[in-house]
C-alpha cells in the first residue's frame, strides 16, 4: 500500500526551479529518506507532502488524497518534525505539547496523558516543568519529535531530525525512530548525514539540483557502487555533500 505518490512533481520559486519533474512512491511502514546537500530540493519536497505549500505542477497524493484538494484531512493524519526549532519559548516542555495538541482538537485530559507518555518515550519526563530556554539542543530535538507524535500520526515527516546534534544525541534519536518504524509508522526524512540513512532508511532517493538521481535501498546502492553512501553520492553526482 502506497502512503505517498508523486508524479511529475515540480516546484518553482520565480525563475528558480527547486524541484524538477520528480516521481517517487512511499510504502506503508517504510522509512524513506531524501538525501543530498543543502539546496538539493529535499525540504521543498517535504513541505509539499505535508501541505505547507502547493506544487507548481505535477500530482502528489498522500493517503490517496490530493495535497491541494484535501490538505486538512492529510494534516490531521501526519506529524511533522521541522528542521528549525519553532517551540514556544514562553512555555514549559509539558506546555508545548498541550498547546500543540489543541490544533488537533485533542481534549486536555487526553493530551495530558499523551504528553506524559511521549516525554517518557523521548526521555524528557524529568524536564516536564522546565522552560524551553533551559533545554540543550539535543533535548529540543527530542521534544520536537514528541510534539510531532501528539496526534498519533500514521505518517511522520522529519526534516533533518538530527541536525546539529552531538553523536550521542544523534544515536538517541535514531533509536527512537527505529522504535517507531517497528510499530509500522511510516517515516519520511531528509538528511545530509549518510550514516543516518544507512542506519534507519529502508530506501533512499539521492537528490541533486532538484532532481532524483536514483532510488534504492542503502544496502543495494553500496553493493552496486562500492563504498559507503557518501561515496555513492559522489560517484553518481560528481559532487561532495558540502558542494
Amino acid at each position: 500500500m502506497s502512503i505517498v505518490t508523486a508524479k511529475g512533481l515540480t516546484k518553482d520559486y520565480g525563475h528558480l526551479r527547486a524541484v524538477d519533474n520528480i516521481a517517487f512512491e512511499i510504502k506503508k511502514g517504510e522509512c524513506f529518506g531524501f538525501l543530498g546537500p543543502n539546496g538539493a530540493g529535499k525540504t521543498t519536497v517535504m513541505k509539499i507532502i505535508h501541505c505547507f505549500m502547493p506544487p507548481t505542477s505535477g500530482d502528489v497524493r498522500v493517503f490517496d488524497m490530493d495535497v491541494i484538494e484535501s490538505p486538512g484531512e492529510i494534516k490531521s493524519r501526519i506529524g511533522v518534525m521541522p528542521q528549525d526549532d519553532n517551540l514556544d519559548p514562553d512555555l514549559t516542555v509539558f506546555g508545548n505539547l498541550i498547546v500543540y495538541a489543541r490544533y488537533f482538537d485533542i481534549p486536555k485530559k487526553v493530551s495530558s496523558n499523551l504528553a506524559i507518555e511521549l516525554l517518557e518515550f523521548v526521555e524528557l519526563k524529568e524536564k516536564t516543568d522546565v522552560n524551553i530556554r533551559n533545554l540543550s539542543g539535543g533535548m529540543k530535538r527530542r521534544l520536537l519529535l514528541a510534539r510531532a507524535l501528539i496526534n498519533n500520526p500514521e505518517l511522520l515527516i522529519l526534516d533533518e531530525p538530527t541536525v546539529g546534534l552531538d553523536p550521542h544525541s544523534r544515536h538517541s534519536v535514531w533509536e527512537k525512530l527505529n522504535n517507531l518504524k517497528s510499530k509500522n509508522v511510516t517515516l519520511i526524512l531528509t538528511t545530509h548525514y549518510m550514516e543516518e540513512a544507512e542506519k534507519i532508511c529502508d530506501r533512499v532517493a539521492i537528490m541533486d539540483s532538484g532532481r532524483i538521481v536514483v532510488i534504492d535501498s542503502p544496502e543495494r546502492l553500496m553493493e552496486m557502487h562500492g563504498g559507503n553512501l557518501e561515496a555513492v553520492y559522489l560517484k553518481l553526482t560528481g559532487r561532495t555533500l558540502e558542494a
